[in-house]
């Protein structure tokens, strides 16, 4: 249960770090954890008239992969589903954006930004 606990907690230390790292690139942010069915979108964010939504991937090591390896086409599909989910609710009717904010952790944690990541 330990393992569970640990990985809850990295996974939010690293969305709280995406959030403050967007932040500090002028984003706003509109929603945290969209859900829509089995899909959650971890960070919706408006920037330069561009609604951005972030899948954020955080590892406590490089030892086994980068973090963004671990965004495959499932995920994608699920990802876009709740996006439009959200874009039709929110009758958004601009431009649109996917990106992956990669981080490992460690004694200096690394932020890997991947603006457009997937379509």
């Amino acid at each position: 249960m330990a393992s569970q606990t640990n990985h809850i907690h990295t996974g939010q230390s690293g969305e709280d770090s995406a959030v403050n790292f967007l932040r500090t690139k002028g984003y706003t942010i509109r929603f945290r954890n969209y859900r829509y069915k089995r899909a959650e979108i971890d960070i919706i964010a408006e920037h330069n008239g561009i609604l951005v939504f972030v899948e954020v991937k955080t590892r406590a090591s490089d030892k086994f992969g980068y973090p963004e390896e671990a965004v495959g086409a499932k995920k994608e599909r699920l990802l876009i589903a709740a996006a439009e989910n959200y874009i039709y609710h929110t009758n958004w009717q601009h431009d649109i954006r996917f990106d992956i904010i990669s981080i490992t952790l460690g004694t200096t944690p690394v932020i890997y930004h991947i603006e457009d990541a997937f379509h």
